[in-house]
């Protein structure tokens, strides 16, 4: 790998470091809070790496949780996963040995990246693909254990620290925007997650957003591309 390609990938995942890094450290004190170690923050972030589902795994810990219960909430919040990988499905194909691990590293950001990035010249693809999900997942590791480290010594306010995930979002999208020439999938995206907000509420909108989104993205791929 080139200095340059190296280059290029910390560039890119900057804005996700500062926001993992943030939101690690956010859940690395709730985990502590709850009475679990640096270890089980770090082995919870190597084998769950999703950091809403890990929000929500903190208070079914806590309560003592079925495993049933907790299988039911985890399909449910990381369901937008399975639309996600859908339009990877292309972009992986080939990977080899790395192609596990870049199933289970997909996260909203990382999906953000690899979608609207191009590769550095003369890298591989999928070893540009492998190299940012791998990073990503090293500064959400990072980010909790020192959380963890952190609580250990001090007892922290967590109030404000979940806006963090919506600012990171934000700055994506933003950054993205001002990218991209092609801005219907974007307009699309706000469009059709508004609509669908004020229809099925807050708790139940983003499947049927993703939904929609999926299918009207698929439908269009020829008008857009050609735009």
């Amino acid at each position: 790998m080139s200095r340059e390609a190296v280059k290029t990938i910390l560039l890119r995942t900057l804005p996700i470091m500062t926001g993992y890094v943030v939101l690690g450290i956010g859940f690395g004190i709730m985990l502590n809070q709850a009475g679990y170690g640096v270890g089980w923050a770090i082995l919870m972030c190597i084998f769950v790496f999703s950091g809403t589902m890990q929000y929500v795994g903190v208070g079914l810990m806590a309560s003592g949780a079925s495993i049933l219960t907790t299988l039911v909430m985890s399909l449910a919040i990381n369901a937008r996963y399975l639309f996600y990988g859908l339009s990877l499905i292309d972009k992986y194909r080939g990977s080899g040995w790395k192609k596990p691990y870049l199933i289970f590293a997909i996260t909203d950001e990382t999906f953000a990246i690899l979608c609207s990035s191009t590769v550095p010249h003369g890298m591989k693809p999928h070893n540009y693909y492998f190299s940012v999900s791998l990073l990503n997942h090293i500064y959400w590791i990072f980010g909790c254990a020192v959380g963890t480290m952190i609580n250990t010594g001090f007892k922290l306010e967590l109030k404000g620290v979940d806006f963090a995930l919506t600012a990171l979002i934000i700055s994506i999208f933003v950054d993205q925007w001002k990218s991209c020439k092609q801005h219907i999938p974007a307009v699309l995206g706000v469009t059709v997650t508004i609509v669908c907000l004020c229809v099925f509420g807050r708790k139940n909108f983003l499947l049927p957003a993703l939904l929609i989104l999926v299918m009207a993205l698929l439908a269009g791929r020829r008008l857009i591309d050609e735009h």
